[in-house]
């Protein structure tokens, strides 16, 4: 369990599980192997969390009248693919880490897969004495079958609408906040109706809107006691903020509506390993490395959208799908007043 709240918040990295006590020899290798193999290695994941994270902005593109509200309970998730399970590990890009088998080309774990057989790497250092050393590691392992192939997100969020075609919406994740975690994630989101302003609107037979929605995570993880490694401070903070651009088209009926439509994904998630490691080389020689490495990813995706919702009363449920570079599902429900 506590594997899955960290890969949530981003931190299930190369200080999880086997990858424990493998961090030392990483970073003995040189900081720009760790941090290479870390980007890789963190980034399916990272990226398909952004795409969980900006499901059901919207269940309609017919925006509240002034006054009109909506509370909801948002459950997403993204579908992990074969291919994001694996990266492409090319050890002629690295200064001192080979495959110990095969060729120096193999797809290796990512933060969602599971190397199975283990695969196992030569990193060689430098000892002061004896010159040129190497020591063997078992690569770390993904979530694997924990994940049950989807990466979820869920939020509290309200809808108001403001009038002539207006709606401001926000989102929100009770924050976690542990010895080892602390964890927040947010959103807002601005919708507007365009066949709102147009005459004769209530004659139209579907209404047309477009929606611009920002969300935001940041965390830390404590791995000072986890890590392996003598020093103080050590932690993961991560920091990810996306951008959601959406037109959206929806039928008006009163109790069962279709909806979809296009939309476009941006966002940046950074993660950073902070703190002091003394890192021994050899039999004398200890280093203290501060702050290690940053690594980060990018999404730019396009993506189509199609949902149902069913209003009943004070009482509405949806559910939809995403297509896109990771695929999302996702339902709400929702408790709203006009």
């Amino acid at each position: 369990m506590k594997k899955i709240v960290l890969f949530v918040a981003l931190f299930a990295s190369l200080f999880t599980a086997k990858a424990q006590n493998d961090i030392d020899v990483l970073l003995a290798a040189g900081v720009e192997d760790a941090r290479r193999f870390a980007n890789d290695y963190l980034a399916p994941g990272t990226n398909g969390l952004i795409h969980s994270m900006n499901a059901n902005w919207f269940n309609s593109a017919k925006v509240k009248p002034l006054g009109g509200f909506e509370i909801s309970l948002v459950a997403n998730a993204a579908l992990v693919n074969d291919e994001d399970k694996f990266f492409s590990m090319n050890t002629s890009e690295y200064e001192n880490v080979q495959f110990v088998q095969g060729p120096s080309v193999q797809n290796v774990a990512s933060v969602l897969g599971e190397n199975d057989p283990v695969i196992f790497v030569e990193v060689e250092y430098d000892d002061p004495i004896f010159g040129s050393q190497t020591v063997q590691l078992e690569l770390p392992q993904g979530i694997g079958d924990q994940s049950a192939n989807l990466l979820p997100t869920a939020f509290l969020q309200g809808a108001v609408g403001l009038g002539s075609g207006i709606e401001v919406k926000a989102r929100y994740f009770p924050k976690i906040d542990t010895d080892d975690v602390n964890l927040s994630m947010y959103g807002a989101a601005l919708q507007l109706e365009f066949t709102e302003w147009l005459p004769a609107d209530k004659l139209w037979p579907v209404a047309l809107s477009g929606l611009i929605a920002y969300n935001h995570l940041d965390g830390s993880y404590d791995i000072t006691e986890s890590s392996g490694i003598e020093g103080e401070n050590q932690r993961i903070d991560n920091n990810t903020n996306t951008w959601l651009f959406q037109l959206a088209v929806s039928t008006k009926l009163p109790i069962f509506n279709i909806y979809g439509g296009l939309g476009y994904i941006t966002g940046k998630s950074e993660s950073d390993l902070l703190g002091s490691y003394r890192v021994t080389d050899g039999i004398l020689i200890t280093e203290t490395i501060v702050d290690p490495f940053s690594v980060s990813s990018d999404v730019s995706a396009v993506r189509g959208t199609l949902g149902a919702k069913l209003k009943l009363g004070f009482f509405r449920l949806n559910a939809e799908y995403h297509l896109s570079e990771f695929d999302v599902f996702s339902v709400g429900v929702n408790f709203g007043f006009r």
